[in-house]
């Protein structure tokens, strides 16, 4: 095979602009990438897309092939289990060639006639992106209210249809987050919108049926900039909720769903370092909380007449090694997910004290989550669970008898035989001494613990989030050609418990990137994988993860894919102006405090750029990304090819007409994975190539 290199670099243009704070000064280059309506900032990026095209060339029919493998393990026609909501099953279904859903209903049986709420596939006609992330039907299941997004910016429009003519009303609410509910009147929705420079969800409207939205009354606005707002409705139906939510406070307003005019109420007003979440169950509010340092979370009860702090009642205690992650409310049962030991459960309580219990599992590593359930009056909890080797199956286990029924399994296209492929899960030992869970998948009859095999280490690590293994029918393309696929489950999650986050956020940020790098090295020495066949990949505050790690040892990594990577840390940071910023202080620092501009400094991965030999780099973009903006992942790589000492391959791929999740549609994305596989196939070497 020929040596993987540039053909054609693109060299961006220096204007250096200096950017002074604590009397310091960061020299920036590349500062004018940001004008995102300069033809010059629109003619580097296309530059850019056909060099990584050119120099990709190579891999053309290798990334036909992928596309075509995933493509093909695909049901086309294909539907999800319904679930029943006031007298309708709802579900949502694909057809053979098209990229979006179609949500459609039956009412009172799974025999009834079909009705079809909304076909995606339509509204996305002439259109190279469409979004719809969310539909409310109203209580009595006359109109639905859907929010749609053809930029990727996550800016919605929420439209209104009749369900009973099925025409379009007029109704129409422009430039909203698409977080909404209905009120129990059946006319009255509120819903929320973003500030419009900095998209920050901050404020709560209500609208009323036939209203111009123009007319539409503020209910709540966020005036911390620190803080998002969302609007939902207990499972009960009984109460409208407002979250005021920070990284580290929540606070929570209230109102009776018949009451829409009402005023709404305080459930405990915010302190820093209170987080909290509520639902409802007859005469309380089930709230999980952190509370008076349980810093595992326990659930609470308290009076709806009278629910601040000081009547919070146990429920569940805090457990020392047992994270309270979620809980669902139902009339005679209560389910909570914990985590213990790194892994998820599901613990089945009932409102009467007979005996708890907990879902078993069967995989060495799992993922399980609970499902959609509507209904408050049941006893049937539905749930999912895969694992590396299992793919998806939806369950609906009875709570009283025990008994699950499996409703439905993701049917991998051509077969799929879990026994031919091997789970584990195995910890590395990191700098400090804490133990960090690797959770991994390979093909049997491919692999050898000799030190032979290529591998892709996935990780993550922020914002509380924990990274579950899970079954992907794409990642078969690379088990089959004996790609290792590992997870490093890195501090800045939430997997090991709260104290996981909190060592890998704020002054602690760098355990997560000295942790990836001992799962890394742990591997190698384990004999998991080649030396020289070891990748790296993630997305996002995961891209952050893997230019930090570049930067601190670029001999680790053969290659690596950074996906919409947040690498311009200190500038972003200091810009309140840039959407997520003022919401993610209390997650990064705030580098107006001198204490976390140095710290921040010392890691962020475009001021880290250094002259050194770099591994291969695939970075990936989208234009219209509100999270982390075009002009990051372009800067930093316009710096990496002016200072590194070696020409390995450094491609950027910028989706001109996409946001942070990619292309839209289910077809559409696998071309961008394929490309993001076909990179890593092709600089391993692996079996099986065309």
């Amino acid at each position: 095979m020929a040596k993987q290199k540039n053909t054609a670099p693109t060299t961006a243009k220096i204007l250096p602009t200096d950017l002074v704070f604590h009397q310091h000064t960061r020299s920036d280059n590349y500062y004018w990438m940001k004008e995102r309506e300069d033809p010059e900032v629109i003619d580097y990026l296309n530059q850019e897309n056909e060099n990584t095209e050119k120099c990709l060339l190579p891999t053309k029919t290798l990334q036909s092939r992928l596309f075509e493998e995933m493509k093909s393990r695909i049901k086309e026609d294909d539907s999800s289990v319904p679930y029943f909501k006031n007298g309708f099953y709802y579900y949502q279904k694909y057809k053979r060639g098209k990229e979006y859903p179609i949500h459609c209903r039956k009412e009172g049986d799974l025999s009834a006639k079909e009705s079809i709420l909304l076909d995606v596939n339509q509204l996305a006609k002439g259109k190279t992106y469409m979004n719809v992330n969310a539909l409310a039907v109203s209580p009595d299941t006359t109109l639905l209210a859907y929010a749609a997004d053809a930029v990727g910016r996550r800016i919605y429009t929420i439209y209104f249809k009749n369900l009973q003519s099925g025409k379009l009303l007029e109704d129409k609410l422009d430039s909203v987050t698409g977080n909404m509910v209905w009120a129990n009147d059946n006319k009255t929705l509120f819903y929320s919108r973003q500030d419009p420079q900095s998209l920050r969800p901050f404020q709560v409207y209500k609208h009323v049926m036939g209203d111009d939205q123009a007319s539409d009354s503020l209910v709540y606005e966020e005036k911390d900039d620190t803080f998002t707002v969302s609007v939902r409705k207990s499972k009960s139906a009984k109460y409208l909720l407002i979250a005021s939510q920070s990284t580290v406070s929540t606070e929570y307003r209230y109102l009776p769903a018949e009451e829409a005019e009402g005023d709404w109420k305080i459930i405990h007003k915010r302190e820093r370092d209170l987080e909290y979440e509520v639902d409802h169950h007859e005469e309380h509010f089930i709230i999980l909380t952190n509370a008076d340092g349980a810093k595992n979370f326990k659930l609470v009860k308290t009076p709806i007449e009278a629910p601040e702090k000081q009547n919070w009642e146990d429920l569940v205690p805090v457990r020392e090694n047992v994270l309270l992650e979620a809980f669902e409310v139902f009339r005679h049962h209560l389910v909570i997910s914990n985590r213990f030991n790194g892994l998820s459960r599901l613990e089945i309580r009932s409102w009467d004290g007979r005996k708890d219990h907990s879902i078993s599992m069967q995989d060495p590593t799992y993922s399980v989550w609970v499902g959609n359930n509507p209904q408050y009056y049941t006893d049937v909890l539905r749930y999912g669970y895969n694992s590396l080797t299992t793919p998806s199956s939806i369950y609906d286990y009875h709570m009283d008898s025990r008994e699950k029924t499996l409703m439905k399994r993701q049917e991998v296209v051509g077969g799929h035989d879990p026994e031919a492929y091997q789970s584990e899960r195995i910890w590395a030992r990191a700098a400090d001494g804490q133990e960090i869970p690797i959770s991994l998948v390979y093909k049997k009859d491919l692999f050898s613990k000799t030190g032979r095999n290529p591998l892709l280490l996935y990780g993550y690590g922020a914002y509380g989030l924990s990274t579950d293994p899970y079954f992907s029918t794409n990642r078969l393309s690379l088990l089959n050609r004996g790609i290792v696929f590992a997870m490093a489950h890195v501090r800045g999650g939430q997997e090991m418990g709260r104290h996981w986050y909190e060592e890998g956020k704020m002054l602690h940020k760098k355990n997560t990137f000295t942790d990836f790098i001992a799962c890394a090295d742990h591997l190698v020495e384990q004999k998991y994988v080649h030396p020289k066949k070891l990748f790296a990949m993630g997305g996002s505050a995961g891209g952050l993860l893997v230019g930090a790690v570049i930067n601190m040892r670029p001999d680790l990594f053969h290659g690596a894919i950074a996906a919409v990577p947040f690498v311009d840390v200190v500038t972003t940071m200091l810009d309140e102006s840039i959407p997520l910023t003022t919401g993610e202080f209390d997650e990064w620092g705030n580098p107006k405090d001198k204490v976390y501009y140095d710290y921040i400094l010392s890691y962020s991965p475009y001021d880290n750029v250094k002259p050194q030999a770099y591994p291969h780099l695939l970075v990936t973009s989208g234009f219209h990304d509100s999270q982390v903006q075009y002009w990051e992942p372009t800067k930093w790589v316009a710096k990496l090819r002016a200072l590194r000492t070696n020409d390995n391959l450094l491609l950027l791929h910028t989706n001109m007409e996409a946001g942070h999740g990619g292309a839209s549609g289910r077809f559409r994305a696998l071309k961008e994975l394929a490309m993001e596989y076909a990179f890593i196939l092709w600089l391993s070497k692996a079996e099986n190539l065309p």
